[in-house]
């Protein structure tokens, strides 16, 4: 490049705006039409506006924008070429709108001249994502005219407050730009010393107040719907058989909401509410006992349950009252379309009389009941002066430490190493839900999508989180720590390609835990696997497998452990290091 492009200009300009509302990650791509855009982000870095994350995938790059989001709570920006680049991206915008994480996409495209006449890399763009983008605008970027000063900055704030939910719900939006030659060139470093003097603060309004700016695009039509979901804070009052069930990304006032009306917390695992006094870790079981489930009145539901069918078969019953909260997620949470109320937030108003205490007591203890499998070695055995005693706790430990790994092992062992600097992110396999039935209550950040509840995306969105979580440590925040990710094998290869990063890439502390079971046995719980011929079954079912976990790891550059007993799981989850996957073998 060896002259000016008011391409290249533009395309900083924008950037520059997202910098000042406080956008901080670009995920790219490469290609030719979006050389501007690329370019732009590049130098940003440098000038330390932004952090850049370069993938060859864009399937990869748009979950790894939505790990960077759902860490950070900020939108990352996704830059791709034009073409398949584009339709690449939809999983993780799906994923996004019914998970209620923000997104950007800046999509580079062929100017109207070369639409529909068979250009290469030509097909059309602008609103593929359908109702999944909550904004969709068509940009002209300039490359040989001036522009209007004002116009980028108005883009990027309107395409700002529709992905973060300020003009309507959060999720992805869409700026498809077209550019004509030429497609990049020099751009002039005064614009981004004086940004970076600023140190990326803004000149305007607080993102807060620009909601007008929006237009009248898919975020009106946002604003819209949600305006029809009448109904704010609701005041509801502690009584008895009440429980309250904590989907995913629920939150921590599921939890509270549980103490204050001293109700069952049924909190899965993912749900950012799988802690406290209240939690009951067996609810699957209980509520199939009729003086338990049986006996509930009342439920009030936060987040997004998906990992039982106890919860919607609870809510679909006649004698249930049920308030739904909503929450950021692009659908409210209505099993059987049974649920009559949907509020913003609730409100415990004092109760009347002294609530009895025995319903939460008889869940609570029922559920430790429940989980004790009674294979726990007693620890005072290796405190005592019998020698013989010490002997046999010993011989105990040794036997439990050269077990088979089983699934509850696996999930309990991760759930154990796992502390509040972590981060864990569960895959779509039968580990969450193993994971849900029996971790106890722990206070730690888990991740899953289960927006979708698809395996996509895994490794790109744990690698996402992994990175947002290491460059937000330092500076008087909490120091980061291991990202985990526990997954199945096939989620695993679905999204083997998101292994891969360039040298020079920012190295992570991240562990991909894979359950090795061969195929998808989470197809074996399904009533069709008892009908159906085997052969048939397993192949377009279980579909097996023979992949060699150590050799796909050392192709893309990862460390490899194989654990096949709880010693060595203990042991391969302490490990320091970098990018490591632990392979454990499990039986079908």
């Amino acid at each position: 490049m060896t002259q000016g492009s008011t391409a290249s200009e533009f395309s900083m300009a924008v950037l520059a705006e997202f910098v000042r509302l406080g956008v901080r990650h670009v995920v790219l791509c490469p290609g030719s039409r979006s050389q501007a855009l690329a370019l732009a982000a590049a130098q940003c870095e440098e000038a330390g506006l932004l952090t850049l994350t370069v993938r060859i995938d864009e399937r990869g790059a748009g979950f790894l924008g939505l790990g960077l989001a759902v860490e950070t709570g900020m939108p990352a920006l996704v830059i791709t070429t034009s073409g398949t680049a584009v339709g690449n991206l939809l999983p993780a915008v799906m994923e996004a709108h019914h998970s209620g994480v923000p997104m950007i996409l800046l999509t580079a495209d062929r100017p109207e001249e070369l639409r529909g006449i068979g250009s290469n890399q030509t097909t059309d763009q602008l609103g593929i994502f359908g109702t999944f983008a909550a904004f969709a605008r068509e940009v002209e970027a300039p490359s040989t005219v001036a522009f209007d000063q004002q116009f980028p900055a108005q883009l990027a704030r309107a395409a700002f407050l529709a992905a973060t939910g300020r003009s309507g719900t959060p999720g992805a939006v869409q700026v498809n730009m077209a550019y004509r030659e030429p497609l990049s060139g020099d751009i002039d470093p005064v614009a981004l010393d004086r940004l970076k003097d600023s140190g990326g603060r803004t000149g305007h309004s607080d993102p807060g107040d620009l909601q007008g700016q929006a237009g009248s695009d898919g975020a009106a039509a946002a604003r819209g719907a949600s305006a029809d979901r009448a109904g704010t804070g609701e005041t509801i009052t502690p009584e008895p058989f009440t429980v309250v069930v904590a989907g995913h990304a629920a939150g921590e006032a599921a939890e509270e909401t549980a103490r204050a009306l001293g109700a069952p917390l049924l909190a899965e695992v993912s749900s950012g509410a799988h802690f406290g006094r209240n939690l009951v870790v067996a609810y699957r079981e209980l509520l199939n006992l009729p003086e338990f489930g049986g006996r509930v009145r009342r439920v009030i539901v936060f987040g997004h349950p998906t990992l039982s069918r106890e919860i919607p078969s609870l809510i679909e019953r006649a004698d249930v009252e049920t308030i739904v909260i909503r929450g950021h997620a692009g659908e409210a949470y209505n099993p059987g379309h049974r649920v009559k109320r949907f509020v913003d937030a609730v409100n415990i108003a004092e109760p009347s009389a002294e609530v009895d205490a025995s319903w939460l007591g008889s869940w609570v203890s029922a559920s430790r009941t429940l989980l004790d499998d009674g294979t726990s070695a007693d620890p005072a055995a290796a405190r005592t002066d019998d020698h013989r005693a010490v002997a046999e706790f010993t011989k105990a430990q040794l036997e439990v430490f050269r077990e088979p790994v089983t699934r509850r092992m696996l999930v309990e062992a991760v759930w154990q190493k796992t502390w509040p600097h972590d981060r864990l992110v569960f895959g779509s396999s039968r580990l969450i839900r193993e994971a849900d039935r029996v971790v106890p209550g722990k206070r730690i950040r888990v991740h899953a999508n289960r927006g979708l509840a698809g395996i996509d995306g895994t490794v790109a969105t744990a690698a996402g989180i992994a990175l947002a979580s290491q460059y937000g440590a330092g500076s008087g925040n909490a120091p980061a720590g291991t990202t985990r990710v526990v997954l199945g094998d096939l989620a695993l290869l679905h999204d083997a390609g998101s292994l891969l990063t360039a040298p020079g890439e920012p190295e992570t502390r991240i562990q991909v835990i894979v359950g090795n079971d061969g195929g998808g046995t989470i197809f074996d719980s399904l009533e069709v696997a008892e009908t159906a011929r085997k052969p048939a079954f397993d192949r377009v079912m279980y579909t097996p497998h023979e992949v060699k976990f150590e050799a796909l790891a050392h192709a893309y550059g990862w460390n490899h452990i194989l654990a096949t007993n709880r010693g060595q799981l203990d042991e391969a989850l302490g490990s320091a290091g970098g990018r490591t996957i632990i392979e454990v073998p499990l039986p079908r």
